[in-house]
This record gives C-alpha cells, sequence and structure tokens, in this order.
C-alpha cells in the first residue's frame, strides 16, 4: 500500500503550508524584538510560547518542502529586525499583539486543517490549532490577571425564547431598529477591539517608517481605521450597548530607530487588511439586520482599495513575494523556442 506521505501536495496543502510560513516569519521577527523590550515577567513568558511555536512552524515546514523538492520561501530574517532599537510599544502592546496572534492562528489553522487531506499535513495543522488555542488560552489568562482584559458587554435579555414574528426584525435603514442581538453585538466589539489595536501598531510604524510614500500610506491606515472604531461604537451605543474602553498608551514616543524594515512592516500592514476583510465576511454572514450588511460590505470594499495600494507599493520595491502557482505555459513555450 502507498505511503499517503508520498503522495504529492495538493494546490490547497501547499498554499496553506506557504501561507502558515510567511505569517510566522514576519511573527517570530517582531517577537524577537518584542522579548528584547518586554519587562513584566508574565508577559515575557507568553511571548516566549509565541516564539517556540512560530519557529518551530518554520522548522517544519521548511522540512516538508525540501522533502518535497518545493523552494523555500524567503519570508523575513533577523536583517528584517533590529531588537536594540528604543522600545516602539508598551507591555500591554506586547500581551494584546500576542493574544490577537492566538487568535489569528486559530482562525487560520482551522481553514486548514478542513483543507488538508494528507495525514501529515492534517496532523501539523491539527496540532498548531491546538498550540494556538494554548498560546490564547495563556494571553488571556494573564490578561485577566493583570486587568487588562477588555471583557465583551453584558445585556440583559429576556426570560424566555421568542420567534420572529415580523419582518422588521430585518430592516435596518427605513423604520424602527430593534436592538441588536448578541451574536451582532459579539462582531461589532471584536472588530472595534481588532481596529483599535490596528491604530496603535500603525501609530507606532508612522513613527519610525523611513519612507515618505509608507508614511502616508499608513497614516491614510491610521484615519480609515479610526472611521471604522467611530461607526461601530456608534452602532452599540445607538442601542445602549457599553464600547469597548481605551487602555493605558500602547505607543511611546520613540521616533528615532525603527525596529523593523520598511518591508516588514509593509507586509504586516496588508496582512492585518486582509485578515480584517475575513472577519468582516465572517461578521456579515452571522448578522441579520440589513443596515449592518451593508456597513460591512462598504467598509470591507474600501479596506480592499486601501490594500490594493499597499501591494502595489511592495511591488515597486520589490517585496512582494509570489505565492505557489501554476506554471505558465506560454512563458514555457516562448523559452523553448
Amino acid at each position: 500500500m502507498m505511503n499517503s506521505n508520498n503522495i504529492n501536495l495538493t494546490t490547497a496543502e501547499h498554499s496553506q503550508l506557504w501561507s502558515a510560513y510567511m505569517n510566522s516569519s514576519i511573527s517570530s521577527i517582531m517577537i524577537k524584538y518584542f522579548i528584547a523590550k518586554v519587562e513584566d515577567h508574565d508577559i515575557h513568558g507568553v511571548l516566549q510560547e509565541a516564539l517556540t511555536l512560530t519557529t518551530d512552524h518554520l522548522e517544519q515546514i521548511t522540512d516538508m518542502f525540501t522533502k518535497e523538492n518545493k523552494p523555500i520561501p524567503i519570508g523575513f530574517t533577523d536583517q528584517d529586525v533590529n531588537v536594540n532599537a528604543p522600545r516602539l510599544y508598551s507591555d500591554n502592546y506586547f500581551l494584546q499583539h500576542t493574544f490577537q496572534l492566538g487568535i489569528f492562528g486559530m482562525f487560520t489553522f482551522s481553514s486548514s486543517v478542513s483543507l488538508s487531506t494528507r495525514k501529515d499535513i492534517h496532523q501539523f495543522f491539527s496540532e498548531g490549532l491546538r498550540k494556538y488555542n494554548d498560546l490564547h488560552e495563556k494571553a488571556s489568562s494573564v490578561s485577566l490577571q493583570k486587568g487588562l482584559y477588555l471583557r465583551p458587554p453584558t445585556v440583559p435579555t429576556p426570560n424566555e425564547v421568542d420567534f420572529v414574528k415580523k419582518q422588521n426584525f430585518l430592516t435596518g435603514w427605513f423604520g424602527e431598529r430593534r436592538p441588536l442581538t448578541t451574536q451582532e453585538i459579539t462582531y461589532l466589539y471584536s472588530n472595534i477591539q481588532r481596529n483599535s489595536l490596528g491604530i496603535a501598531m500603525l501609530t507606532g510604524f508612522s513613527q519610525v517608517v523611513k519612507s515618505k510614500e509608507i508614511k502616508n500610506f499608513i497614516i491614510r491606515g491610521i484615519e480609515i481605521a479610526k472611521k471604522h472604531v467611530n461607526i461601530f461604537n456608534s452602532i452599540l451605543e445607538e442601542s445602549q450597548v457599553p464600547t469597548p474602553m481605551g487602555s493605558d498608551s500602547m505607543v511611546t514616543g520613540s521616533a528615532d530607530i525603527a525596529p523593523f524594515s520598511d518591508k516588514l512592516m509593509m507586509y504586516h500592514v496588508t496582512g492585518m487588511i486582509t485578515l480584517g476583510i475575513g472577519f468582516y465576511g465572517l461578521s456579515i454572514s452571522t448578522n441579520i439586520r440589513r443596515d449592518l450588511a451593508v456597513h460591512y460590505t462598504r467598509l470591507s470594499a474600501e479596506i480592499a482599495l486601501y490594500s490594493e495600494d499597499g501591494a502595489n507599493i511592495m511591488i515597486d520595491n520589490e517585496w512582494l513575494e509570489e505565492p505557489p502557482r501554476m506554471v505558465d505555459r506560454d512563458e514555457l513555450a516562448k523559452a523553448n523556442k
């Protein structure tokens, strides 16, 4: 019987491994800087666990690609980080960044598990999913312990089950809007949290980035994220739902030496946009009020255009690493003439 591990990688498995490599590459580099600057012992432990997880993934995927005779992505190296640069973010930012890393890891690896058929690939993503879950749990625990965790709101609900009786349950633009469902509140709240953390990240990047073009691009991203936060906050406030409270300032006044290369900062920004679009899509699928779907669709289109502008900047600088793709038959035919 043929060993299932000797079967060629499917396009799904290859693409998911490639993406996991790139994400682990940039995360491990950034976490090295965080570890060099963190002061809190407990947060240091969370960061160390994240670094171990991402570097292990890099080693495992490198080994798999080597055995499969697949090119290993360049990704990011120690040349893209300066651990001796001044502190750019607070310990709380380091912790919240790692908390979100756990969420993103679970989000992407759960999808990868469902796309994997070869036993060793399925096992890699299944084990990775478990470890990202452990990382998320540890970051949550430390956040709670230190009073830094922003708990989602609790709301009074009816004492008994009821059924929708009128079509106006779906309305959003005209007529009286019904109160938000708990599911709608959950995703609005989560999207506020992610955008707020993104604002902190972009603010830090804007202080140290070298390229004027990229600085302007990042500042534009800050403005977009603030607008999205304001829209989501206003929807929650209309239903008298508590909105996420601001935490301590996560960005220092450092503006002299960049801890990260311009290439790394651009890739991280565009990567976060891609994930943001994915979470907005998930939000659309779980809400019922029409006005919320329209908001998410409109805002997704806005950040998609922003992402395209970012990709163009990366292409101009020859920073955009091409994902695995089908060979170009026309190119091969011309080369053999």
